[in-house]
């Protein structure tokens, strides 16, 4: 296992340096969901929820999210994202009614987008949470993970 990078020799934080690294073009998946009440699911689907569209402001909630990672997570470096991109899927047979957020994050630097997506699917499901807890305080984020990533000295990782 390598050591955590976020440290210096003394245990202190820190902003890691990637002035040295070189640009290249990185990508990160990630993933999670929320389950809810089946009437929940319902609401979204039609559109009919009384706050409006779920699916499409939690798809700008996430956009808005990945762009403020920087802002959230204190040694995340600022970065030019060349693309964020949010798909909902909606899963109810064999499952809990859920809905079910992806986001995919590009960006041509010297450090990677796995927080970003990270961020973009939490805040995503976090604004479905908060557009339909009038209805349904027991719903539940849970499995937020990131499914792959691609660029960098580490090369790509792929969840098993």
């Amino acid at each position: 296992m390598s050591s955590l990078t976020h440290f210096d020799a003394q245990g202190q934080a820190h902003m890691v340096d990637v002035a040295a690294k070189p640009a290249t073009h990185r990508v990160a998946v990630a993933t999670g969901r929320i389950e809810m009440q089946p009437a929940t699911l319902a609401l979204i689907e039609s559109g009919t929820a009384k706050k409006g569209d779920v699916l499409g402001i939690a798809r700008i909630a996430g956009i808005q999210a990945a762009k403020k990672t920087s802002d959230l997570i204190p040694l995340c470096h600022p970065l030019a994202l060349t693309r964020v991109a949010l798909a909902f899927a909606v899963a109810e047979k064999g499952h809990a009614p859920q809905v079910v957020c992806t986001a995919t994050v590009e960006t041509v630097g010297p450090t990677g987008v796995e927080m970003e997506a990270l961020t973009a699917v939490q805040v995503a499901l976090l604004t479905i949470y908060d557009m339909c807890k009038a209805v349904d305080r027991g719903m539940r984020i849970t499995d937020v993970h990131v499914l792959e990533k691609h660029g960098g000295k580490s090369g790509s990782y792929v969840a098993g």
